[in-house]
């Protein structure tokens, strides 16, 4: 009896718990490729995700029941040490590399890949951000797949004309020409691209042409997010998403800047619920307007999506896909969105979703949400039924996994070790082909 193939899972936060977008993304992703595989999980840990040590036990702990060997989280040195961040800064700028390689430098990192890859030789590498491409070089040569939950350097253009700061705004455009750089150099040389969207799929085809690449959508977990009792004739607008994240922060502000006086001056009743960390100084800002309720991070967000009667994504800034808007079609409830914060989602305006960018228009949709019970009681359908016959974890990771067994197919399980060069499944090949 063959042993089953051994993953090695790099990764660029610690995913667990699973309640920001990459972390939710990724812990599901671990569920479903231990199917298959034996997984080495190496990953960095966020501080304001896993703020001590005891969080961060705990974290390691409960992914030990999705990995076989789960590596001692290592800290992204930044964010620990200020004179460390700007230092990164200063070498990206004189070496001409993309920031995100000094980022992720480590010592702890570096030494625990060399222990992982003497321990157990990996058949095939999930990188789970292009933001650790600078480990590519102590790889074995092996099969690497890389998953770009956003088009990093398109991502990083959107933002530039949200900043005041020109000087920022330039070094921001630097930094995505190299990121882009390193997008038409590298992809083409892995063995797969794994995207979130078909949208970004092309994206990232145009930037290199060369590049294998398969997509696979979030998902959302349709058992743990179901519809809670009958639809609610009354309740708050929600808005989900951690405000340290700047494209939720800068959704948030959009939302209570412009969109939602005129709710207010049309239903003075109107109320919203704001989920999820941040700043306190931005919490008690957020609630100086009327209505306005920062609940900050819930374990749980289950129950307060199920008061919600609108769940709202005035989203201007990102790429990939949006676990909020599938969390919320999984619990069956109107979504009103922008058409960034849905896009590469399988949206239907005014079936499963109304999509609005400007201002007015956008709090119009939210206030025929709130008063038009038939037409949210069409929209809370359609949106549950999208959620489970699309975006089920489980059909998810069967594709996934179909495409990682095809990295594998032509390699040979003898017992001693072989390099297998890597292979590209197709140029393209979509999520459900």
């Amino acid at each position: 009896m063959h042993d089953r193939p051994r993953l090695l899972f790099l990764a660029q936060c610690l995913p667990y718990p699973p309640h920001s977008g990459v972390a939710a993304r990724t812990f599901n992703i671990l569920k479903q490729l231990r199917n298959d595989f034996d997984i080495d999980l190496l990953p960095f840990f966020h501080r304001n995700h896993q703020p001590d040590g005891d969080a961060r036990t705990a974290s390691r702990q409960a992914l030990r029941a999705v990995a076989a060997f789960v590596a001692e989280p290592v800290p992204i040195p930044g964010e620990h040490f200020t004179l460390r961040k700007y230092w990164d800064h200063l070498r990206s700028l004189a070496s001409g590399r993309a920031y995100t390689h000094y980022v992720y430098d480590s010592r702890a990192f570096a030494a625990h890949l060399r222990a992982v890859i003497r321990a157990h030789r990996p058949d095939l590498v999930h990188m789970d951000s292009l933001d650790l491409h600078r480990w590519l070089s102590d790889l074995p040569s092996v099969p690497v797949a890389c998953t770009h939950h956003n088009i990093e350097s398109e991502l990083l253009r959107r933002h530039v004309p949200r900043l005041a700061n020109p000087v920022l705004g330039r070094y921001l455009r630097l930094q995505a020409d190299r990121i882009e750089r390193l997008e038409r150099e590298l992809c083409p040389r892995f063995a797969l691209n794994v995207t979130t969207s078909e949208l970004d799929a092309q994206r990232l085809h145009r930037l290199a042409p060369g590049a294998a690449t398969v997509t696979v959508p979030n998902g959302t977990d349709t058992e743990f997010f179901q519809p809670w009792g009958p639809a609610a004739d009354s309740g708050p607008v929600v808005f989900v998403g951690p405000t340290y994240s700047y494209p939720n922060r800068d959704a948030v502000d959009f939302l209570l800047d412009e969109i939602w006086p005129t709710i207010c001056a049309a239903d003075p009743s109107a109320s919203v619920r704001l989920i999820g960390r941040g700043a306190a100084a931005d919490h008690a800002r957020y609630e100086t307007r009327p209505g306005v309720r920062a609940l900050g991070h819930i374990a749980d967000i289950r129950p307060a999506l199920a008061q919600a009667r609108c769940c709202v994504v005035p989203i201007r800034i990102g790429g990939g896909t949006r676990l909020k808007i599938l969390d919320a079609w999984a619990m069956g409830k109107a979504v009103v969105s922008t058409s960034i914060g849905c896009e590469g989602l399988a949206v239907v305006d005014g079936e499963n979703i109304v999509i609005r960018d400007q201002p007015d228009a956008f709090a119009d949709a939210v206030l025929r949400v709130l008063h038009d019970a038939p037409f949210r009681t069409h929209l809370e359908r359609g949106a549950r039924r999208t959620a489970v016959g699309t975006y089920g974890w489980g059909a998810i990771g069967d594709h996934l996994r179909a495409a990682y067994a095809t990295l594998l197919a032509p390699v040979a399980r003898p017992s001693s070790p072989v390099h297998p060069a890597p292979m590209p499944i197709r140029r393209h090949v979509a999520f459900g082909a």
